[in-house]
């Protein structure tokens, strides 16, 4: 072990030197020189379980899980407005209290909902995550929404879950997305998880992909040096930062042989979604650009934390995205989204290490890369698909807490790009979270996207099956 991933520590468990300090990687970097308080970078995860928790056990166990992870524990050193860089100050415990509890009562997950968007947990203090407890939840939370909720989300009718009514606890844990992403603390939550239930939470193995299901080849990509279109603007709302709506489907299904994934399904559910929102509002016909993360990190008890996904963007010229031609769109996807995986790319391009080189005072890059940034909103991508994929641990608490039925993930939606959809399956079921920008768009909005979004996965089983 190094002493990066083990800070160096006295008899008492404090630190015996200085605390060890890591440069920031290139993602933390811009993502640092960019914040914005009106739309903070947060990352929300929702964990549903049926049984409840004790609250001093639980707390124990997250914090010995963030000391089995010590690049968790960290905060923003200090620096002078000249430093080339900045750096991250490893802590051997944290520096504030993590974990809070909420009693179950009316509204209680919408407002946990709205805390995990409105305010990220500051740099400045370790550990960069918080862990907010909602008890006597119920089993299930999903779906759609009422305008008066501060998020813009609330329960599902037909699960009568929304707002807790149960012996049920729900986990939300919310991220500083400058410092850590979704993957890196959701292995910091199965540590715990097994910690605290004394059972094994080993990943399971990730599916067998077929080395030769796609032809490789694809001339008709559209050029990425055009600007691609924006997602129409609907009826924003007059409050700053991101609404959110959560729902649940079924996983759906393709015929065994497939050359294309899930991850293709969803992906072509997106851009026919996206692109029928357009239509309805009158925008021109453009190619659409999809951001997709990828993340080739292993995700057993040595997975690297931190930032770690790569952002790759696929492209569709406004011909491609036509659900009459279903099973076209979904191979012409899979051949490009296994072309990117497989690319090798920094995380966010050549271009971001080189803007991030320290070689002038970290200032000057902020203010160029801030300038830069607004410069290529007219290139942004269009929205952002964020696949989690099969949750790999079974987040299993114990006999009395038991498994996770259900886990939502979000990712931020600032603006210029404004939207993105988040997907994650546990216990055979699809975990789909829209979050928007509410500069862009307003509730009535985002649920309008969710029943396209559900239209055109289903659409994926349908016509996907014909080869059409």
């Amino acid at each position: 072990m190094t002493t990066v991933d083990h800070p160096a520590r006295d008899g008492t468990g404090g630190p015996a030197r200085r605390p060890v300090r890591v440069p920031f990687p290139v993602v933390d970097e811009v993502a640092r020189h960019c914040l914005q308080e009106a739309e903070p970078e947060t990352v929300h995860i929702e964990i549903h379980l049926p049984g409840p928790l004790d609250r001093d056990r639980l707390t124990a166990a997250f914090t010995e899980a963030l000391r089995r992870h010590p690049r968790v524990l960290m905060r923003e050193a200090p620096g002078r407005w000249y430093r080339r860089r900045y750096e991250w100050e490893l802590t051997p415990e944290p520096d504030t209290a993590v974990v809070s509890f909420t009693p179950h009562g009316r509204d209680s997950l919408r407002a946990a909902r709205a805390r995990c968007l409105e305010a990220a947990p500051p740099l400045s203090a370790a550990p960069p995550v918080r862990l907010e407890v909602v008890e006597g939840a119920g089993p299930v939370a999903g779906g759609g929404a009422g305008p008066d909720t501060p998020t813009g989300t609330s329960a599902d009718p037909a699960t009568g879950a929304g707002n807790g009514n149960g012996n049920g606890t729900v986990l939300f844990l919310t991220i500083n997305h400058t410092a850590l992403d979704g993957p890196a603390c959701l292995r910091v939550l199965a540590t715990a998880a097994e910690l605290y239930g004394g059972r094994d939470n080993t990943p399971a193995a990730p599916p067998v992909r077929s080395p030769d299901a796609v032809e490789p080849g694809d001339a008709g990509t559209p050029s990425v040096w055009a600007p691609p279109a924006r997602v129409a603007s609907g009826a924003p709302d007059s409050t700053p930062g991101n609404g959110l709506i959560v729902t649940e489907l079924a996983v759906p299904r393709r015929p065994q042989g497939s050359p294309y994934t899930v991850n293709d399904q969803l992906m072509a559910a997106t851009a026919l979604t996206v692109a029928h929102w357009n239509r309805e509002h009158g925008q021109r016909p453009r190619p659409l650009r999809i951001t997709m993360p990828v993340d080739d990190r292993p995700r057993g008890a040595d997975m690297p934390i931190g930032n770690g996904t790569r952002l790759v963007e696929v492209t569709f010229s406004p011909a491609e995205v036509d659900a009459s031609r279903m099973g076209e769109l979904l191979r012409r996807t899979a051949t490009r989204t296994r072309a990117l995986k497989a690319a090798d790319r920094p995380q966010l391009g050549h271009g971001a290490a080189l803007l991030t080189a320290p070689v002038v005072p970290v200032a000057w890059r902020a203010a160029v890369t801030r300038g830069l940034r607004r410069a290529a909103g007219p290139w942004t991508s269009t929205c952002l698909l964020s696949n989690i994929g099969r949750i790999p641990y079974a987040l299993d608490f114990g006999e009395e807490a038991g498994r996770a039925r259900a886990v939502w993930f979000s990712a931020p939606a600032r603006t210029p790009r404004g939207l993105t959809v988040t997907t994650a399956s546990t216990a055979g079921r699809l975990h789909v979270s829209l979050r928007w920008s509410r500069s862009l768009l307003g509730h009535g909005d985002g649920a309008h996207l969710r029943d396209l979004f559900e239209h055109y996965l289903h659409a994926t089983e349908e016509t996907g099956a014909s080869g059409r």
